[in-house]
């Protein structure tokens, strides 16, 4: 069993790999969520992190982190993720409270008090890791990984070449990324094959209250996705919940992986080193492929856990 720090900005994929690391604990035990600005605002996205884990009874710490990039301005995904960050439905307010002190310190104690080296999970900019790690090197010592979503080596979805987690904050993400820790990437080149179809959404409408406000939030998120000429929406985020889980629905190759920031066309860009006969060792071990059937077996699985937790305590039943 691996124990998480999940480092979020719910977000509706966020908000599905929650749930889902929150469904195994055989696999994950969560341990704290620090919140990062980026789907939306750091207060919004906070308060969503909150209600959240209110929805289904879990008060796991949450600590505010960034809230902005460490070099750019915000420019949020509102147009993706509605004003809230959760558009398209209505939770109740949240019955906990964030942690007084900041996430870089939660983090740092967080890692310490871990009997092993713990796992994060990065699934927004990463600016909050690379505070920790500038403020406290030490604390690589205490990552055994970071598995995170973002990057892409074939394409971009928030420029040409750059997917929205990354070029959010490409400074920070190549710190990140150059700092030695073990690495996983699940990026557009595994995500969007980890998508959920119609049929499916449909189904979760009929399951119980976790698997109803998902197929809400996955409603309001295919909607988004159609009016981009999109079919199905890609499940980005709980990949990096998944192969935690379940590594051996990924197909994988490791690479050296390096951001580039400053480029006209390609700022945010995650360049890889295919090269034949390349001398750089690789970094990062980078996801290509899921077995898509497996992987929403996987998450339903996760829903009914959670369906049933939540119908038994008598809470949003």
């Amino acid at each position: 069993m691996q124990r998480l720090l999940i480092d979020t900005d719910p977000g509706h994929d966020d908000a599905i790999a929650i749930f889902l690391a929150l469904a195994y604990p055989e696999h994950c035990e969560l341990g704290g969520i620090t919140t990062v600005a980026g789907n939306q605002t750091l207060d919004k996205v906070t308060d969503n992190a909150l209600k959240l884990l209110s929805f289904v009874g879990r008060p796991i710490p949450v600590a505010r982190g960034a809230a902005a990039p460490l070099e750019r301005p915000l420019a949020t995904a509102s147009a993706v993720h509605g004003e809230s960050g959760l558009g398209g439905v209505e939770l109740p307010k949240a019955r906990y409270q964030p942690v007084p002190e900041p996430a870089v310190d939660f983090a740092r104690r967080f890692l310490a008090a871990s009997d092993e080296p713990a796992t994060i999970v990065s699934i927004g900019p990463q600016t909050n890791l690379a505070l920790l790690l500038r403020a406290f090197p030490e604390a690589k010592q205490r990552i055994g990984l970071v598995s995170f979503m973002g990057g892409g080596i074939s394409h971009g979805n928030r420029t040409m070449t750059a997917e929205f987690n990354i070029y959010t904050d490409p400074e920070a993400a190549r710190e990140v990324i150059g700092s030695g820790v073990s690495l996983v990437m699940s990026g557009l080149d595994v995500t969007e094959k980890a998508y959920i179809e119609e049929r499916e959404i449909d189904s979760l409408k009929r399951r119980g209250p976790v698997s109803r406000l998902v197929a809400e939030l996955l409603g309001f998120y295919a909607e988004v996705y159609r009016s981009r000429g999109l079919s199905s929406p890609a499940l980005h985020d709980p990949c990096s919940i998944a192969y935690l889980i379940r590594p051996e629905l990924f197909e994988a190759e490791d690479m050296y992986i390096d951001v580039e920031t400053t480029g006209e066309l390609t700022r945010g860009m995650t360049v890889a080193d295919r090269r034949p006969g390349r001398s750089i060792d690789p970094n990062v071990r980078v996801l290509l492929d899921v077995d898509r059937h497996e992987f929403v077996e996987l998450l339903f699985e996760g829903l009914g856990r959670l369906d049933r937790e939540v119908e038994e305590s008598g809470r949003n039943a």
